[in-house]
């Protein structure tokens, strides 16, 4: 090969000019050998290396300007809007933008078009501030969660206040959750209302992702779900919205889907409802919870010739505010004789009144009228009286009993609401079971003692921390064993136990030769209804007693009018009938105010617990925890002299005495079944 290269100079030496390097070849000729197998091997290599190297080069990405890589150019002199969510691609939908970017281009994006998506609903800032609250025991059924909740900004501003005042008591862990389509910043919508940084309360943003350009219905399913992962992470006991028309439709909309489907409590204020409504700051998770369930009825017990006192007291039941819960029902006892004018006035009478909502248009009015012309006798007026109401749930339903001389103030309702809620129901009263010797509450504060010989002057509050009592006291509420059958509520279950009892009595009447002077003999006067003695008499087996109010609270809430007074039908033949009139005539009459809850009761409203208030025993005398000893005498004196537990059996226990139960009076009767 070396000689296919050689140059024309070289061609032209002799051989023996080149040094001899091997011996000659031979002379003859000889045909060219082929190439080598390694030098088709680089061959075949460099020709693979051409082709790799030609692909690369006409596959290089282009570096130079390209449409679908260029940055997105603006007009200076427009602002253009962002892009409908439906029409971005597939892959885009995948990747929501930022919230805080979101929120703030939704009002453009409103003004630009229509509000008419529907995509999917996802919630940006819900998570966060829904995992930080594990430690308030969100996953637990009962807690101490309560949640304020609202959709439009006035409806925002009615709340607020409110749910701070509630985290200012400590009884719950308040929240407050912002679901509609403002785009509104948390931290400023506690600005503009005022809202200090102090506010205990719990913020959560419950919005979806494009609320600006929502519809309607993605609207409403957004709030409904949102509620559904608030109810998952919280179990609120109870969700308070402004029910007024200041608030969204379709929020409330979504609520009350939530409300159907869960059973959560739902309170809806009415407008003004922070200052009518404003004592439900002071009470607990577990009252909130009890809102919706509990309900409780009217009865009237009226008497002959007590028209005009009958007619006041129906005025004053209808303009009473009944926006903390649902209508009563009320139920008149009739006299045998009923006069022209309370016979008028009922054909035209309309409850619920006009003022309170009636979807159902539906009468909660019962009017009950007796047969008979003859004069009732003390124990038929009894049977006849309690026969009138019979609680569906004991623990849920109550009873105020009403006399016809009565008058109530606007506020009457919230009263017993409120006490009822915060002595019955608040996780302390069923820690320390006041429920359990809590009778019932009373509207009106007495003048006079049961057997209407000496005024009644009602014990005096003394300061827990006034020690040595160096104050007179104060006029605050307290208990008496002695219950009223002027304006009292009865608990359901002491309603139940006060059937039983007086069934027993009587059915054990009939077994003695001779009626006990502990039930023949009368401790009540008899300018009250034969009823209110086995009331008393069981007060005073089981060491029940009644809440009564101040002196000034009674004034304000209740008035018993004695100018029209007219006696029980039991006693109309009575020959002491012109003494009674003529004491219960004397008794100052005081108009009720309309003033808020509030500022009605002392203490800015706080109530004190049971245990520090003040007790009177039946008689009207000021006692402590040892009237509970005095109960159990009476008790076994009852046992022994009417129920006929005498003599002992095994283990020691009475011959024949049967166990307790919630809300019978059997084992005070060992010769009954």
């Amino acid at each position: 090969m070396r000689n296919l290269f050689l140059s024309d100079e070289e061609l032209g030496k002799k051989d023996d000019d080149h040094p001899v390097k091997s011996p000659r070849r031979p002379s003859s000729w000889q045909p060219t050998r082929a190439p080598p197998r390694r030098s088709l091997r680089r061959i075949a290599l460099a020709f693979a290396l051409a082709v790799l190297v030609y692909l690369f080069v006409h596959n290089i990405p282009v570096l130079g300007p390209n449409d679908r890589m260029r940055r997105p150019s603006y007009n200076p002199s427009r602002r253009q809007p962002p892009s409908r969510p439906n029409s971005q691609s597939p892959g885009d939908a995948r990747h929501p933008p930022d919230p805080a970017t979101q929120f703030q281009t939704q009002d453009v994006a409103v003004d630009a078009a229509k509000r008419d998506y529907g995509g999917p609903i996802r919630y940006q800032n819900l998570a966060v501030s829904l995992q930080a609250i594990s430690n308030t025991r969100g996953s637990e059924a009962f807690n101490r969660n309560i949640l304020f909740a609202a959709a439009s900004l006035k409806s925002a501003a009615t709340l607020l206040p409110m749910a701070c005042q509630m985290a200012l008591e400590l009884k719950s862990n308040v929240h407050f959750a912002l679901l509609g389509r403002s785009s509104i910043d948390i931290d400023h919508l506690w600005d503009i209302n005022g809202i200090h940084k102090t506010c205990a309360v719990i913020s959560h943003d419950a919005r979806p992702d494009y609320v600006g350009i929502s519809t309607i219905a993605r609207l409403e399913k957004s709030v409904f779900r949102g509620f559904h992962h608030i109810h998952n992470y919280m179990h609120p006991q109870a969700i308070i919205v402004d029910g007024s028309s200041d608030e969204d439709v379709y929020f409330l909309q979504g609520l009350k889907q939530h409300e159907r489907k869960f059973g959560t409590t739902l309170i809806e204020l009415p407008r003004w409802g922070s200052k009518s409504l404003g004592w439900i700051t002071k009470l607990d998770s577990a009252s909130l919870r009890m809102w919706n369930k509990v309900k409780f009825d009217i009865l009237i017990q009226a008497t002959p010739k007590s028209a005009g006192s009958l007619i006041r007291l129906l005025r004053s039941l209808s303009a009473a505010d009944y926006t903390a819960s649902a209508i009563p029902h009320i139920t008149i006892e009739l006299p045998r004789q009923i006069d022209t004018a309370t016979n008028s006035f009922l054909n035209s009478f309309a409850w619920p009144p006009s003022h309170v909502p009636n979807p159902t248009k539906q009468r909660f009015l019962s009017l009950k009228h007796r047969i008979s012309r003859r004069q009732l006798t003390e124990e038929e007026s009894t049977t006849r009286f309690l026969e009138s109401f019979w609680p569906a749930q004991p623990r849920e339903s109550h009873v105020l009993v009403l006399s016809p001389h009565a008058e109530v103030a606007p506020q009457y309702f919230n009263y017993l609401k409120y006490l009822l809620l915060a002595y019955r129901y608040s996780g302390t009263a069923e820690f320390q079971g006041w429920g359990q010797q809590l009778f019932g509450i009373s509207l009106e504060q007495p003048l006079m003692t049961l057997d209407g010989v000496a005024p009644f002057a009602p014990p005096r509050f003394q300061h827990p921390e006034d020690v040595n009592k160096q104050s007179g006291g104060e006029s605050n509420p307290f208990i008496w064993q002695a219950p009223s059958s002027n304006a009292v509520l009865f608990l359901g279950d002491k309603w139940i136990e006060l059937h039983d009892f007086v069934s027993r009595t009587l059915e054990a009447g009939e077994l003695l030769e001779a009626m006990p002077a502990l039930v023949s003999e009368k401790a009540i006067h008899k300018q009250h209804p034969a009823w209110l003695e086995h009331a008393l008499r069981l007060a005073r087996v089981r060491g029940y007693g009644f809440l009564y109010p101040g002196t000034e609270v009674g004034a304000r809430i209740a008035t018993v009018h004695g100018e029209l007074y007219s006696v029980p039908e039991e006693y109309a033949g009575d020959k002491a009938n012109g003494k009674i009139r003529q004491k219960v005539r004397a008794a100052d009459d005081t108009k009720p105010t309309g003033l808020a809850l509030l500022d009605t009761l002392p203490n800015n409203g706080v109530l004190w617990p049971i245990s520090a208030l003040p007790v009177a025993d039946w008689e009207g005398r000021e006692v402590d925890e040892q009237y509970l000893r005095h109960a159990n005498e009476f008790e076994a004196l009852f046992k022994s002299s009417v129920g006929g537990c005498e003599g002992e059996g095994e283990g020691g226990s009475v011959k024949g005495q049967k166990p307790y139960e919630g809300g019978k009076a059997q084992d005070l009767f060992c010769n009954l079944p």
